[in-house]
């Protein structure tokens, strides 16, 4: 394996998936307003996803999500010192995007999408708010073990590879996890699509760039984690199964 090509692939995977899906969001924004709603930004993250799983699997197996990562790294399949290397990869990636994307869309838009930090619509604890941070950190926990169950059942276990269809399923499952809790918590799912963003609209003077976001590392983390775990370890066909 090629180190350096791979932490480039996953550096423009990330891209792939921030651009695209933050890209979505600013254009639902004055003065753009393009109508694409909820389904819109689903279908942008997803698709391009999609693409780059395909794009980029077969050189560096297309992570493009430390939560993934971690997944990866809890079953073995990745070295810890590869694991930090594609994190670091993937936080540059998802930041450049972030960065592209505030400097090609209107300050009204950025502004008021918050650069397309994945938040909840009202944040924990302020007048109104029905999400708590139970709530927050239960749903991204849900949202990324679907995720990295359709990960492992499509593009990890030979049987589901054999179907052909892991670039799609990865991105559908995406897809159908911002349509289910988009407007809970910003379908997340990823704490690199979190991160660049926040890191950009804090770099540019933007508030509260990094509210919550501890529970946008740790809940896809650990969802990503069992559900590598369980998938790996009883569901993954083995010797014993012959």
């Amino acid at each position: 394996m090629n180190t350096s090509k791979c932490l480039v692939a996953e550096a423009i995977g990330t891209f792939f998936l921030c651009f695209a899906g933050i890209a979505a969001i600013l254009s639902t924004q004055d003065p753009i307003n393009s109508g694409a709603g909820i389904v819109g930004i689903a279908l942008a993250h997803g698709l391009a996803l999609s693409v780059a799983v395909n794009a980029f699997g077969g050189i560096s197996g297309a992570h493009v999500n430390p939560a993934v990562t971690m997944g990866f790294l809890v079953t073995g399949r990745i070295k810890f010192d590869t694991a930090v290397q594609y994190i670091l990869a993937q936080l540059v990636g998802a930041s450049i995007a972030a960065w592209a994307c505030h400097s090609f869309f209107p300050e009204a838009a950025v502004s008021a999408a918050k650069l397309g930090i994945p938040l909840p619509g009202k944040m924990p604890g302020t007048e109104g708010a029905w999400v708590t941070l139970p709530i927050l950190l239960g749903v991204e926990f849900v949202l990324t073990f679907l995720l990295m169950t359709a990960i492992f059942g499509t593009a990890v276990d030979e049987r589901g590879k054999a179907v052909k269809i892991g670039g799609l399923g990865i991105g559908l499952t995406v897809t159908f996890d911002i349509l289910a809790g988009g407007a809970v918590t910003g379908a997340s799912m990823n704490p690199a699509r979190s991160f660049g963003p926040a890191l950009v609209h804090q770099f540019t003077g933007g508030e509260g760039a990094f509210d919550l976001h501890w529970c946008y590392w740790a809940a896809p983390i650990a969802g990503a984690v069992v559900a590598a775990l369980i998938y790996n370890n009883i569901l993954m066909e083995s010797e014993d199964d012959g």
